[in-house]
Parts: structure tokens; sequence; C-alpha cells
């Protein structure tokens, strides 16, 4: 089965100083659970989709100061058991859910010292990885109907024999993204030529949506790529050398009624804790 790399080591400088001690991947979104609505952290949210989509092996990329990731993502059977005593029988079951899932779970830690950067991050999952991976943002969630968009994802990589593949979406302003240029060779999914990390000038509104497949090439690519924008290790640039060695790269885009919830600025947190009330609530 496909092993998952969760990076969640990220400074979260743009939400400071709420994210000064707590990791912006703990911050919360609106979900269904059995009491009706609940809050979760948007990590757990991601790890749950794709739990229930059928990956098992999870491996957590955090940084310093992350211990908050680690000890969510521990069972305290103890406290399932003090919310019964105190009646609580509908949050215990939810967090009994959680649990299990993890209990079902592989699950490793690996520590991203300094903030060196995405594709750093994923570069430090190679001891974890045997064969064709999926990278998944922490700050990013998809609403998708039975996690449609990773099937399709996996899909489109397989068959047109990729050694990487990543969704896109069309962005209004796509500056603060990495965007593609690319040539649609199906509906819906396109070969990609040139990517770029956040832009200076216009070269599409195909902004790069953080959850990838992977072949383990791209560690090469990775290892043999300088720092980039920021002076961090992009991924967006590791996954470019692929293109530049002649290797098949697709992007698939999201669909419409896909929605992306993104929690990394002030604004797009606002926008997401209301898009994932209105989605959970049954207002939209």
């Amino acid at each position: 089965m496909v092993k998952v790399v969760l990076p969640s080591a990220g400074l979260g400088t743009r939400l400071l100083p709420m994210t000064k001690e707590l990791p912006k991947e703990m911050l919360p979104l609106f979900l269904r659970c059995n009491s009706g609505v609940c809050l979760k952290p948007i990590l757990q949210a991601i790890f749950e989709q794709l739990y229930d989509f059928g990956f098992r092996d999870f491996c957590f990329i955090v940084g310093r100061g992350k211990r908050a990731i680690e000890d969510h993502f521990t069972p305290d059977m103890a406290f399932v058991e003090y919310l019964r005593c105190r009646g609580k029988s509908e949050l215990a079951c939810e967090l009994e859910s959680f649990y299990s899932r993890i209990n079902g779970s592989n699950i490793v830690f690996i520590n991203q010292p300094e903030p060196k950067g995405f594709g750093d991050a994923v570069l430090r999952a190679k001891p974890f990885i045997e064969g064709e991976f999926l990278v998944h943002a922490g700050d990013t969630y998809i609403i998708s109907r039975g996690c449609g968009h990773v099937k399709r994802l996996l899909e489109a990589y397989r068959r047109h024999n990729a050694k990487a593949a990543f969704l896109v979406q069309w962005v209004e302003d796509p500056r603060l993204y990495g965007v593609i240029e690319g040539v649609e060779v199906e509906e819906g999914v396109f070969e990609v030529k040139r990517l770029v990390e956040k832009p200076e000038q216009l070269i599409s509104h195909w902004a790069i949506m953080p959850i990838y497949i992977f072949n383990p090439v791209i560690f090469k690519a990775l290892e043999e790529t300088p720092p980039g924008k920021g002076g961090e290790l992009q991924l967006t640039d590791g996954i470019q050398r692929l293109v530049d060695w002649g290797l098949k790269v697709i992007a698939v885009k999201l669909r419409r009624g896909e929605v992306r919830l993104d929690i990394g600025t002030p604004e797009t947190c606002w926008d997401a804790l209301k898009m994932s009330y209105s989605y959970s609530s049954g207002e939209a």
C-alpha cells in the first residue's frame, strides 16, 4: 500500500503570535461528528480522511516545538473514560473513533530540526519510503466526496506512468503559489512542462495544491536541487528537475464542488472556518 508523508514542520509565521507554541496544523476546522458538528485539528481531519480512504502507513515530519502533534496522535484512553464518567459519551465515542484509527495505523515521526523548506521536509522521509508515496501538506484540507480527489490523482499517476503527480486549481492571483505551465492531455489532466514557485510574473492561473504522488526518484532530484525561493529547498524546484530529466510529471485539476480549505494565512484560516462550518452543518 502507498505510504503517506505529512509535512507538519512549518513555523506558521503568517499566523503569529497564535502559532508561537501551537503548530498551525493543530488549528481547527468544523467537521461532522457523532454529536453533530465539532472542531477538529486540520491535521486530524487529513489523517482521518486518508485512513478512511485506505492508507495505513503514515510519516509525520515535525519540527522543533511540535510536541503537540505527537501528543495529539498518542491515544489517551484514561481521558476517554473520564469523559464517560462525566456523562459526555458522545465526545468519548468521537475520541475513541480517532484512537481506533491511530491503533490501526503504522505511524512514525521524523524531526526537521530547522525549517529548510517543503522539499527538505519531504527529503527527510526517504528512510521511511520503499515505493511510490503520497505527500499531503498538513495545512490544506480538501472537501471531496469519497476522497475523490486522491482517487483521481492515483489513477492518473498510474495511467500516465508518471514519476510525479499533483493537484492543481485555477486561482485568480497565483503569486502565493507554485504555478504550472502544461498541455492538457486529457480532460482534467495536464502534462507539466514548467513549474515556478511564487512567480513574480504571471505564467498561468493553475496553482499547485500540496497533495502529491511521487516515485522515489524525487529524492534524487531533491538531493541535486540547490536552495531556491527564500533560501529554502523548494519541492517545486525538485519536481522541475524531474521535468528537466525528461520524466513525466502530470497535474490533475480539482473538480467543481471539491473545496480547498487552507489555513496558511489569517484570511484563509477565517475562510476555512466559515466554509467548513457551512459544509459540516449542511448549510452549503
